[in-house]
């Protein structure tokens, strides 16, 4: 059997959405900057898929920006809003995604702005405190880079109580929904959000393709300099049939939410009980375990083994045909291991094995019960 358990590394894409792709890249190739009658047809498959997006997040359209994904999202916002808004004190926290982390110590470096940690607890949780305390510590230009969904634990943040603490103190608020957006529904007018991440990969979109929200008198300027293309903050020709895709993927996902989400929700928790039945020793890092605080699509474990025998266990699973993650998918092939983990885990957890077990609508209880007997059979 093979199973793939890696969804937050990335999704399937839905027939439905490689029809989409495939019917635009069939028939619709001009260039969306040609004034012709083929320019004009790519331009209205974008215009719709934008004015469809925003609808979908209660937005307007001039305020979503497509990019290539969630990295450059994430690193668009924050290199703008230090470039063009004054900004010159970030506050993020250590769990972030490198996408945000490298970023910021980049512009650290280059623009010699302040940038500042917020403290978090063993089970992954931003000290709200602490954020209180940062933005009201001086009058400096501070914007607070927090993500919604942890991509390794799951862990779920409060956007209504953050954005209101970062605009209470008149500081901007981005947020990297990468694990979110087309899991959770967002309201973008009621939402106290000044910036989001994107990316389609995640709700069984298209790969390179993903979108910005940039709430509307930004005064952000060009990020890639050339054409007049995405308000002209990003120019070069844009990928119509993949921002169909997106747009597809995020329609679909939504029109089908609640459905979906009982289903997989019902597959993580028989996931959790049968890892208990077990393992009775076996740990789940972060919220990962509470249904509350934690998205329905991440379990992530510290099997109770000793540090030798887990040196084999990702052989065994791969052998198993079964696809899971150490940590984060973009740390794989780093000997580093996962940051979100070493900065929450106790010492003696982190002698365990963590794994991240990332559930879609196309999983099925058979490839649990798989899973947990194949893990049985290793340890035993």
């Amino acid at each position: 059997m093979n199973v793939y358990f890696d969804n937050a590394a990335t999704t399937p894409m839905r027939k439905e959405v490689i029809q989409s792709i495939s019917s635009v890249m069939g028939e619709c190739f001009g260039n969306p900057s040609s004034t012709h009658s083929y320019g004009r047809k790519a331009k209205t498959y974008i215009e719709t898929a934008r004015k469809g997006i925003a609808s979908l997040l209660n937005a307007v359209s001039q305020e979503i920006i497509f990019t290539s994904g969630g990295t450059e999202s994430d690193n668009m916002i924050l290199n703008c809003a230090v470039k063009d808004l004054g900004v010159t004190t970030l506050i993020s926290s250590p769990i972030e995604h490198h996408a945000v982390l490298h970023a910021l110590e980049a512009l650290k470096k280059i623009y010699n702005v302040k940038v500042i940690y917020l403290n978090v607890d063993s089970l992954g949780k931003v000290d709200l405190n602490h954020l209180k305390s940062l933005l009201e510590k001086d009058d400096s230009k501070k914007l607070v880079s927090l993500m919604h969904v942890n991509n390794e634990i799951g862990n779920i943040l409060d956007l209504h109580k953050v954005g209101e603490l970062c605009h209470l103190n008149k500081a901007l608020f981005h947020t990297d929904a990468v694990q979110a957006v087309g899991h959770f529904k967002f309201d973008m007018e009621k939402l106290p959000i000044d910036f989001l991440s994107s990316a389609a990969h995640k709700y069984h979109g298209p790969k390179g393709i993903g979108f910005s929200f940039i709430r509307k008198n930004s005064q952000f300027k060009p990020f890639i300099h050339g054409g007049s293309q995405e308000r002209g903050l990003r120019a070069g020709t844009e990928s119509v049939h993949n921002i169909v895709g997106m747009h597809k993927a995020l329609e679909f996902a939504y029109d089908n939410l609640s459905r979906e989400r009982t289903h997989i929700l019902e597959l993580k928790n028989h996931f959790k009980t049968s890892m208990l039945r077990a393992f009775p020793e076996v740990k789940f890092n972060g919220l990962s375990g509470d249904d509350l605080s934690s998205t329905y699509t991440i379990i992530n474990v510290a099997l109770p083994i000793t540090e030798k025998k887990a040196s084999m266990l990702d052989f065994h699973l791969d052998l198993k045909g079964i696809a899971c993650s150490r940590g984060s998918a973009c740390q794989s092939g780093s000997n580093s291991g996962s940051h979100v983990l070493n900065n929450i885990q106790s010492d003696q957890l982190k002698k365990w094995p963590s794994l991240r077990f990332s559930f879609s609508v196309f999983n099925t209880r058979a490839e649990v019960d798989y899973v947990i007997s194949s893990l049985k059979e290793f340890v035993n």
